[in-house]
């Protein structure tokens, strides 16, 4: 039976089951004139429901035969306990089972019973959507998969919270209180209709509210995907499965009309008419489906108004008209505009509808209610009623004109005394501050004494007091104290809750992009996004007003999303900064510094040319502005040598690097974060092309100042533990490369962040290896094959070459082999380095069996690789020939191998003279007819 001919039959067998028997005889011969096949339809269903009363109220499927159960494991993840189940599947709290790193998660299952191909599909989509959805929000999409018994799940973030509706009941809040919550929502739902996104089942039970007041989006699962091609094929996500909740439906969705982006719009009208008058918009005569599709349809929503008085008054409250008053006038019209039967007759966003929803807020006119004269003037009365009874008293003109210059008169004479309250502090600052033992001033007691007199004497101005706290947060993420940066960060958004006027959002941009800067420094990025995306709305209000704020708040949120992998929204945050940056006549290094941001994102997609040009670009904006010696000029210098290394040229990469670490040892000294920003990078070049002594020095410099700023616990450190101990290994030093990496190792495994760094097990089973400990080394090259072998096919091959070089000292030649082989077939065309050591591995293991003519056929493939790409050819030199050496030897050639042997050892030895391990290995190849 289709939807159609089931809506009709539905709504009249209501209406047959509530008549009495001869009624009922009557009204089915009615009908049988006119539809025979449908009154004989209904004498059946009527016959049912009169020999088993619950016949309509079971289900079709017994869904306790399908259902999981607690302990079960789906994928990765253990069900604990269901959580809920709506129209499309049940949602189980699970956590990580298979030990790669602990966490609860929110795992959602297609409904038992109910594995049709549609809702298969629509899972799927589901799982499309929140992938591509990204905001502060909307509940994450963690992971995704079939079990191993073909049950598709989805892991989402667990959000601990309350339905948006029963949080407000709870909590009893305010009108406006409900509005800002409620304007979280449209905003999430903004951002998925700017993805193509329509959720299509918006209800207070998918609006989550955790104890933080944060509103969290929850189930795309019937969303449709508007960029989706128009090719005919029927729709997934279609109304006649009903995967919608009927109390929240639009009228075209029950009527099997086109779904756009005002389907929402009727359904936040929906959940907003509930989460203020605390009751659903529609008084049906009955409670029936058939009765709301009905109402939904036809029946025009009582006003909210009118609705919240006789609720008021059913609960016998002490003053029904309270609530009635609030949300009489522009609020009946807003939800009047949102709910109307024709999606043109809606708002044409939710934007829309949330700008209206601002505008009332601030004593606005909205767009919901015509604009007559006498509502604007209305408004703007009480937006500024005091003005209006004091220019009442005098002649308008007159005194307006006197009004107007005595409060141009008073801001003057207030920035003027605040100016001059700031020159007096400054100057008292410095002669009243004690000076060091060398006759100088310490810049950090001197920016404690300005945070201690700023208490005293400008207690009475906070505006100036919130200015002074801003600027020396700027002035401490200048020395590298973003810690006490955030502190003073902290203090201020206290002052800045008490000024009225501009100067909070104003301030309040500033104040946020400061704190985006120290937040991200401090390795946060996603409490950086959090402090950050409250304040976006504001900072797009300031952009007219103050251009360079804004551009860069927009720059600062950019960042810590580029961290987070988020490029696109980086790329859209950067280019609106620069906008704003050009179009206000910024000077060239603001200008210079969104390019450099633009580049960064070039380079994480693999277009290191373009970032390149990108970066001397900037260079050449700086050395415009004034000049690059300054942190800036650090940044871009340091990314440049970056890059230049990336493309194969470590010669100009070691230059830049070598130009930023002068210029930040220079301005800011050695204790500096941005020194240390550069030491790390330099010191891996350094390690990459033999300067082993020196990349030592940097790198352990870099160490002790990562240690003293961040503890021995922060993910930072553990890197820096791992490129000590590289450099341990390549000087030689065995025990000291061992605890180092060791150490690294530990600090993973502590953060679960393993799997995300996994060379430093094959790193550490190569030096376990060395000192002869082969089962704890084979433990390890295991460990990196597993959590390798998906994601990093070249760390794959290095932990096969680990693993056939133990199966061959433990004289387990044809394993050695297999490894080997093995290795090879699963690289790729572009696995350059990885080929190489795996085709040396496999000739000195052909020579080591005799297999001259496979050893000979290895050397030779690899000279035409090295010939054709020099970085393989920097590899692999040394190490074919000394096979070769050991060729000439098993040919008869003694004294040719020799002489060859010789020779390599004395070219390494005078090219690397600090690579003692790489002497030791080709010493290990040395041919067996040497001297």
């Amino acid at each position: 039976m289709d939807t159609e001919r089931w809506s009709t039959l539905s709504v009249l067998l209501d209406e047959l089951i509530e008549l009495e028997p001869p009624a009922r005889t009557r009204r089915l011969a009615e009908i049988e004139i006119v539809d025979p096949p449908l009154a004989e339809e209904l004498r059946k269903m009527i016959s049912l429901e009169e020999d088993r009363p619950d016949f309509l109220a079971e289900s079709v499927v017994d869904a306790s035969l399908f259902s999981p159960q607690a302990g079960q494991q789906i994928g990765p993840y253990q069900l604990e306990r269901p959580l809920g189940e709506g129209g499309m599947g049940q949602v189980w709290l699970a956590t990580r089972a298979d030990g790669l790193y602990q966490r609860r998660v929110a795992v959602k299952l297609l409904r038992p019973g109910l594995g049709d191909a549609g809702l298969r599909q629509r899972f799927t989509r589901e799982r499309q959507i929140l992938a591509r959805l990204g905001h502060a929000h909307i509940a994450r999409l963690l992971d995704a998969g079939v079990s191993s018994d073909g049950q598709p799940y989805l892991a989402l973030d667990y959000v601990q919270g309350q339905p948006i509706t029963q949080y407000a009941e709870q909590l009893a809040l305010p009108m406006q209180q409900r509005l800002r919550l409620f304007l979280q929502v449209c905003a999430a739902v903004s951002h998925a209709h700017a993805n193509l996104v329509v959720h299509r089942d918006l209800k207070p039970s998918n609006i989550m509210v955790t104890p933080a007041g944060e509103v969290c989006l929850l189930d795309f699962g019937i969303a449709k995907l508007l960029d989706e091609p128009q090719d005919g094929s029927p729709e997934i996500t279609g109304t006649g499965t009903r995967a919608f909740t009927l109390y929240y439906a639009a009228p075209e969705q029950l009527r099997n009309g086109v779904i756009t982006t005002m389907t929402d719009v009727y359904a936040l009208g929906v959940v907003l008419y509930e989460l203020l008058v605390g009751r659903k918009p529609y008084d049906p005569t009955r409670s029936t489906d058939a009765a709301w599709e009905e109402a939904i349809l036809g029946a025009e929503p009582v006003r909210a108004s009118h609705a919240a008085y006789r609720l008021a008054r059913e609960r016998d409250e002490p003053n029904p008209r309270r609530l009635s008053r609030e949300l009489a006038g522009d609020l009946d019209n807003i939800l009047c505009k949102a709910l109307a039967k024709a999606p043109e007759d809606r708002y044409v966003s939710v934007e829309a509808l949330a700008q209206d929803l601002r505008r009332h807020l601030d004593g606005e006119p909205v767009q919901a209610r015509p604009q007559s004269l006498g509502y604007r003037s209305l408004k703007f009365a009480r937006r500024n009623s005091l003005a209006l009874v004091v220019g009442s008293l005098f002649t308008a003109l007159m005194l307006g004109a006197v009004a107007f210059m005595a409060w141009q008169t008073r801001v003057a004479l207030q920035e003027a005394g605040r100016a001059q309250a700031m020159q007096d502090f400054v100057i008292a600052l410095f002669e009243d501050t004690e000076q060091a033992g060398d006759g100088g001033l310490d810049a950090r007691t001197l920016l404690d004494a300005g945070v201690r007199r700023a208490d005293t004497e400008l207690r009475t101005q906070p505006q100036a007091r919130a200015e002074l706290l801003g600027l020396v947060a700027r002035l401490r993420q200048g020395l590298g104290d973003d810690r006490q940066a955030l502190e003073l960060l902290d203090r201020q958004a206290d002052i800045l809750g008490t000024l009225e006027g501009s100067a909070p959002a104003r301030l309040g941009v500033e104040s946020a992009a400061l704190r985006g800067r120290s937040l991200r420094s401090l390795g946060q990025p996603e409490t950086c996004v959090r402090a950050l995306v409250p304040w976006l709305p504001v900072a797009q209000q300031q952009a007219t007003a103050g251009p360079r704020a804004s551009a860069e708040f927009l720059s600062q949120l950019g960042r810590c999303h580029r961290e987070l992998g988020g490029r696109e929204v980086a790329r859209d945050l950067f280019g609106r900064a620069l906008v704003l940056r050009i179009q206000g006549g910024e000077n060239k290094a603001l200008q210079a510094e969104s390019r450099a941001d633009l580049a960064g994102l070039l380079a994480d997609e693999g277009r290191y040319d373009e970032a390149v040009r990108g970066l001397r670009e900037s260079l050449g904006l700086l050395r415009e502005a004034g000049g690059d010696r300054n942190t800036l000029g650090v940044e871009v210098w340091r990314d440049l040598g970056r890059y230049q290394y990336a493309l194969g040229d470590p010669v100009e990469g070691e230059s830049s690097y070598r130009q930023a670490l002068q210029i930040t040892l220079d301005r800011f000294g050695l204790n500096h974060p941005l020194t240390t920003g550069v030491q790390r990078p330099l010191g891996e070049l350094l390690l990459d092309v033999g300067k082993l002594a020196e990349a030592h020095q940097l790198l352990r410099s870099a160490h002790d100042r990562l240690l003293s700023r961040f503890g021995p616990d922060h993910p930072e450190v553990a890197r820096s533990w791992h490129q000590l101990g590289r450099v341990a290994w390549e000087q030689d030093r065995q025990d000291e490369a061992d605890e180092a990496l060791q150490r690294s190792l530990q600090l993973r495994r502590r953060g679960n962040l393993l799997v995300h760094h996994v060379s430093v097990l094959c790193d550490l089973a190569r030096v376990r290896q060395a000192r002869a400990l082969r089962d704890n080394a084979r433990s390890l090259a295991e460990e990196c094959l597993q959590l390798s072998r998906s994601r990093d096919r070249g760390l794959a091959s290095q932990a096969r070459l680990l693993l056939a070089g133990l199966a061959q000292a433990d004289g387990n030649a044809p394993e050695a082999r297999r490894l080997l082989d093995e290795a090879g077939d699963r690289l790729g065309e572009s696995d350059l380095q990885a080929r190489a050591w795996v085709s040396l591995a496999q000739a000195r293991l052909a020579l080591q069996q005799d297999r001259i003519a496979d050893a000979e056929s290895q050397l030779a493939s690899l000279r035409t690789l090295a010939r054709a790409h020099p970085v393989v050819a920097g590899l692999s030199a040394w190490p074919v020939e000394m096979l070769q050496a050991e060729l000439h030897c098993r040919a008869g050639r003694l004294e040719q191998g020799r002489r060859l042997a010789g020779q390599t050892l004395q070219a390494q030895a005078a090219q690397m003279p600090e690579r003692q391990r790489l002497r030791r290995d080709l010493a290990a190849l040395a041919p067996s007819c040497g001297s």
